[in-house]
């Protein structure tokens, strides 16, 4: 998806190796499910998992050891988020502006960025609906500071 809020296309990033070499895990798919379900009693987010296990244990694919992504098998153990990460983290940034704008409120800047931070909750909040979230569900500040905080 090409950027929203600017000119830029969205090209960015490295892409993972098509066959990743996994002669050097040295983990079981019990161990690896294991791993995932400390990691994740320790309140890390996925993504935070992924790299611990990356960095820490030499795994570098998940999904390519239990042909399973680390959230299917957080939700196979009844310890996946109740809101996607991606949204949450979008949450968090949206409060940390505001929580800036009750300090410096004639920050036209950081109201543009509010602004465009709610935008792209919502645009992520009728995307998960009915998927991830249920029907009725819908965005407030008041909301992301139950969930965030």
């Amino acid at each position: 998806m090409a950027r929203m809020h600017s000119t830029g296309r969205g090209v960015s990033g490295s892409t993972k190796p098509k066959n990743p070499d996994l002669s050097m895990v040295d983990y079981e798919e019990e161990e690896i499910k294991d791993l995932i379900t400390k990691l994740a009693e320790e309140d890390m987010m996925p993504s935070e998992i992924g790299e611990e296990l990356r960095d820490r244990y030499g795994i570098p694919d998940v999904k390519a050891v239990t042909g399973k992504s680390i959230n299917d098998i957080l939700e196979e153990e009844d310890m996946a988020l109740e809101v996607p990460e991606d949204l949450l983290k979008l949450m968090e940034k949206a409060l940390n502006i505001k929580e800036h704008l009750e300090e410096n409120g004639k920050d036209m800047e950081a109201k543009r960025s509010l602004s465009l931070t709610e935008s792209k909750i919502r645009r992520l909040v009728k995307y998960y609906r009915g998927k991830k979230l249920p029907e009725d569900w819908s965005y407030s500040i008041d909301k992301a500071k139950l969930y965030v905080k």
